[in-house]
């Protein structure tokens, strides 16, 4: 045998590296190429019989609670850190707090046991929009009300603009700023889920970040997503939310939480939607449920064409709902974040509002934040 020949067979033997590559990439297309040739499926995701979104609520609501004796003992074990938490954020840390479970339950407990010296104010990232310019005025209120029943103010701010009228880095001026000749006096914010889906945009972590770095701030917050961390960068962690991480899973469920995110096996009822709704409106003021209202006495049935701007702008003023036309589009902003109300144009081309319930679901929802 020839030395060529010897050769092509030592290449050819089994235990070759590189054969055995060539011949599992060989396969690999092989296995492609006859897969493609096949049958496609023709079913679809719409085709799944999917059960009633309360009924799977209903059906969740049943299960029995396990190991409910060894959670109580863990989330006790966690509340005789009240006096640690508040002294590190004494310190100038804001408290993260992390694991698995609901924390939102321990976070509201800790604020209304341990924070009764300060002003407290919370934020709910699980809903589906959240006014930070709104949430900064209340805070800036809070701080002045504060300030005068501690008597404590500069002579130069006894004129003070209102608030709802400046601008938001005059906000975080103010509430950034020594106003105190001695002593010090502090807002709490809580927000339960920093990692929202309605907070999870780079603009409205800055936003909080801004706020978490100002003076007179202290923050708590909940984080439930695994790539949370990845909302913020060094200089938001270590500078100005300045966390200070605990691990306290509870094993709590999320029922607030989870009210605003259907189930993946179900279909959304009217039943839920409704809850929803009532939810989201009895968060609002008075006002504004009254607007709401007005555009549901107007709505005979889903079908129609929905009321008129002009036309609800000119009841609301008559019953002294709102004293200017910004004000009620803030009401119809607010609605439209929600999805409690949707547009659509009239015969004659004039934008109008209806809500998108049946005429059933829309008295029980008118009915419950009556109550």
């Amino acid at each position: 045998m020839d030395i060529f020949s010897q050769s092509i067979l030592n290449s050819m033997e089994p235990n070759d590296p590189e054969e055995e590559e060539f011949g599992f990439s060989r396969n690999y297309f092989l296995a492609k190429e006859l897969c493609s040739s096949g049958k496609k499926s023709v079913r679809k995701v719409s085709d799944i019989n999917l059960v009633d979104e309360q009924e799977l609520r209903e059906a969740y609501a049943k299960l029995e609670f396990k190991h409910e004796k060894e959670i109580n003992a863990l989330v006790e074990s966690y509340k005789k850190l009240y006096t640690e938490w508040v002294f590190m954020l004494r310190c100038g840390f804001g408290l993260l707090l992390y694991g698995f479970g609901s924390k939102k339950g321990l976070i509201e407990d800790f604020a209304s046991t341990a924070l009764t010296d300060y002003s407290v104010v919370v934020i709910n990232g699980y809903l589906q929009s959240i006014n930070l310019k709104q949430v900064t005025v209340t805070l800036a209120e809070l701080l002045w009300e504060r300030l005068k029943t501690q008597r404590k103010l500069e002579n130069h701010l006894k004129n003070q603009q209102p608030f709802h009228t400046q601008s938001t880095d005059d906000l975080i001026s103010f509430l950034d700023g020594p106003h105190l000749e001695d002593g010090e006096s502090f807002i709490c914010v809580v927000v339960n889920n920093i990692d929202g889906p309605c907070l999870r945009d780079s603009e409205s972590q800055q936003f909080l970040a801004r706020l978490a770095a100002c003076s007179h701030i202290l923050m708590v917050a909940s984080i439930d997503h695994v790539n949370a961390p990845l909302l913020w960068n060094k200089k938001m962690v270590h500078t100005e939310f300045n966390w200070y991480w605990y691990h306290v899973p509870t094993y709590a469920p999320y029922k607030v939480e989870g009210i605003f995110f259907p189930p993946i096996l179900a279909h959304s009822g009217s039943t839920q939607t409704v809850k929803t709704a009532s939810i989201v409106l009895q968060s609002l003021t008075p006002n504004a449920q009254n607007v709401f209202k007005v555009v549901a006495d107007h709505q005979p049935n889903p079908d129609g064409e929905g009321m008129p701007l002009n036309n609800l702008y000119t009841v609301c003023r008559e019953r002294f709902l709102v004293s200017s036309q910004i004000t009620l589009n803030a009401h119809l902003t607010e609605f439209k974040d929600h999805e409690l109300v949707k547009t659509r144009r009239n015969a004659d081309g004039e934008d109008c509002l209806y809500i998108p319930l049946t005429s059933d679901a829309l008295q029980k929802l008118v009915h419950e934040i009556s109550q």
